[in-house]
């Protein structure tokens, strides 16, 4: 006999798990939703240790940034598309062909950069739509759509460019990927620290300010629903860990060359991303198309629409990555983007995304991100070879995973749907 599920009992049933992963774990907080936290403050302590504290360094941190841009921007969009329960194989080559039009715009034709950019973002969505149309209406899955579109799009790459490189960018890009933005209030002494930018550290303090408020807004909001929230004392014992290391962050980068303009550009798309998914009626449909797709679509859920939408807005940011790293080799390549979309992946499952979607936030893809960065940069400063990186990459991915599987049995959750 055939059952359905009610959308109300859809969405009571992933919390009665996580209650029920809270007691049979034995801990007084969310073990699945903090864990990835833990996780990256242990691998920087490690590298921190092992690279005799250069890992921690101004110079290199901001290095950190902004040299993994723009896998933490491709990180965002693909979080959303494994949410609703897809996958994007593509978006490498997406970087690739759309930092193709921008450098053919701007240094072949002398576009202006402003419009080059609109151009190349509409390009992006263009593609977007393309591959959105396929998986959510025409009803192909994704992993055989977004397989194509790597190949045709690395070879719409290779044609664009001549199958050579373009540049150089005018400097306002290059800015953007490699920029700081400039001491507006001057610097202030710290101590032992020495000088550092008084606008980079007020930024860094309403940051915290902000994630203080938002994160007691949720608390608030989830206890008038009668969900479960972790115990005050560690809810403040997270809060007040969340917010110094992000003033730790920005001391240090207010101590090189204050905050890169990349940084702020992240800042702002995972404030937006985070509001879409957590404060909007559209960012309740991806957790319910990914979560239950039927008990979605009997309440009235879009879901084509959604799926489509989340396509074209991971190809508009996929054409930003694009702009990004193109400006920040000073040249588009035919190789550009080369497997950024396993990065993305990696980032996107490592943060705590879930196999079988439903489950993920965009800070935990950027977290997952971290990680992958900080592994890359850490083993590179202790002159590890690249196959050792690869193998600690994949085992760091693999163990995510496991955890995510794990958590679901403590839980008592089915493991397929």
């Amino acid at each position: 006999m055939s059952q359905t599920t009610s959308p109300a009992a859809a969405s009571a049933a992933p919390e009665a798990a996580r209650r029920t992963g809270l007691r049979a774990a034995g801990l007084p907080f969310n073990l699945r939703q903090s864990g990835i936290y833990v996780a990256l403050a242990l691998i920087v302590a490690l590298f921190s240790v092992l690279t005799g504290g250069d890992l921690l360094q101004p110079q290199n941190i901001s290095n950190i940034v902004v040299q993994n841009s723009y896998v933490l921007i491709l990180a965002i969009g693909m979080i959303l598309i494994i949410i609703s329960g897809h996958i994007d194989l593509s978006v490498g080559s997406v970087v690739g062909v759309t930092g193709a039009v921008a450098a053919v715009l701007m240094v072949n034709h002398h576009v202006p950069w402003p419009l080059a950019l609109l151009v190349t973002l509409v390009v992006g969505a263009v593609i977007g739509a393309w591959q959105g149309y396929w998986t959510a209406f025409f009803g192909l899955p994704s992993f055989i759509v977004t397989l194509a579109g790597m190949l045709i799009f690395r070879a719409l790459t290779m044609t664009v460019l001549g199958n050579q490189g373009i540049g150089p960018f005018p400097d306002a890009v290059r800015t953007l990927s490699n920029g700081f933005t400039s001491g507006y209030l001057g610097n202030v002494g710290l101590g032992a620290l020495g000088g550092a930018d008084l606008f980079s550290l007020l930024a860094g303090v309403a940051t915290v300010a902000a994630l203080a408020l938002s994160q007691w807004r949720t608390r608030v909001a989830r206890l008038g629903y009668g969900q479960a929230v972790d115990p005050l004392p560690v809810f403040g014992a997270r809060i007040l860990a969340a917010g110094a290391l992000i003033m730790a962050i920005t001391v240090q980068l207010a101590r090189f060359h204050n905050l890169p303009w990349v940084l702020v550009l992240l800042a702002a798309l995972v404030l937006g991303y985070s509001l879409l998914t957590g404060r909007t009626v559209f960012g309740r449909h991806v957790y319910a198309v990914g979560g239950n797709l039927q008990a979605a679509m009997l309440s009235g859920v879009r879901a084509r629409a959604v799926v489509f939408w989340l396509f074209v807005n991971m190809g508009v940011l996929a054409a930003l990555a694009g702009v990004i790293f193109a400006g920040r080799l000073n040249q588009a390549g035919p190789t550009a983007g080369n497997q950024f979309e396993l990065d993305a992946i990696a980032a996107a499952f490592i943060g705590g995304a879930a196999v079988q979607g439903g489950v993920g936030k965009v800070v935990g893809a950027i977290t997952g991100g971290l990680i992958m960065a900080v592994i890359n940069n850490g083993m590179s400063l202790i002159g590890a070879p690249s196959e050792r990186v690869m193998l600690v990459k994949g085992l760091v991915l693999l163990a995510a995973v496991a955890f995510d599987v794990w958590t679901k049995r403590r839980a008592g959750a089915p493991l397929l749907r």
